[in-house]
């Protein structure tokens, strides 16, 4: 009967703070609302048409934890990146493989120097640089990541993908919350050329479905935005849809007593 009672009060609470969110349409995308909101610049988009500005730096960078290839210095990440490819690096380990880090977060003013010196020795961009505030290490989520033979050569290319390691990342890699994020049938989608080596973290359930449906993050941005748009046309509120669902998380905590038991708290 406590229970009972207790879940009808918790019943009462939502309807009073969801009346005005009662009436919007079902939020029918695949991924969560919360993450398409992007609280955290998970799914953030980094391209010629979507620039960083030059004085973003993530405010949550840590040194990175990883084995880094020999001749690197102290690189950093974002922290959610930097555990998720700790993790990453611990499993390839358990298959046999060994992994090095070969960069990482990349400031505004560096990307612009790599460029600038890409340009001046290939005397036009050739699709492996990326434009200052278009770079995916800007973001301080975005990786390279080789085996020890790669490592050890002058440059990189496409032929890295037939190694096992680079299999096995691109296989496993949405397991840890990454996708391969320049894949070599995306090139004229992402204007940047087959990097089978440069992974970006994006959260587990999006490298899922990114990874399931072989979406570049251009693609998968675009969907969203599609979709976020029919949604706003067909009467639905995004923003009121976010408050809501958050006033539905906070209202009712599920907890287990010792004995087994369910029993609800409920606060504001």
């Amino acid at each position: 009967m406590r229970r009972f009672l207790i879940v009808c009060l918790a019943a009462l609470l939502l309807f009073s703070c969801g009346a005005r969110a009662e009436n919007l349409p079902a939020w029918e995308y695949p991924i969560e609302p919360e993450i398409i909101n992007d609280f955290e610049q998970y799914i953030t988009l980094a391209n010629r048409t979507h620039l960083l500005d030059s004085g973003y730096v993530p405010d949550d960078l840590v040194k990175v934890s990883v084995r880094r290839a020999s001749g690197v210095g102290a690189m950093e990440l974002r922290k959610a990146a930097n555990d998720a490819l700790a993790a990453m690096f611990d499993a390839a380990a358990e298959a046999g493989y060994t992994l090095y880090l070969k960069s990482a977060y990349r400031s505004y003013q560096t990307q612009k120097t790599m460029y600038n010196n890409r340009l001046q020795k290939m005397g036009r961009d050739d699709g492996l640089v990326s434009y200052p505030g278009a770079s995916d290490h800007q973001t301080g989520l975005g990786v390279d990541v080789l085996n020890y033979a790669w490592t050890q050569k002058d440059g990189m290319n496409k032929e890295f993908a037939k190694t096992a390691e680079a299999q096995w990342m691109l296989e496993h890699c949405m397991e840890f919350g990454f996708v391969l994020r320049y894949m070599a049938d995306k090139e004229e989608i992402t204007a940047i050329k087959f990097e089978p080596w440069h992974f970006r973290y994006v959260g587990k359930e999006v490298a899922a479905y990114m990874m399931e449906n072989n979406l570049s993050l251009e693609e998968f941005t675009e969907e969203w935005e599609n979709y976020l748009a029919d949604y706003e046309a067909n009467g639905g509120n995004f923003r009121e849809l976010i408050l809501w669902r958050a006033r539905v998380r906070d209202a009712v905590v599920v907890r287990v007593d010792p004995d087994g038991e369910e029993e609800y708290s409920i606060f504001y």
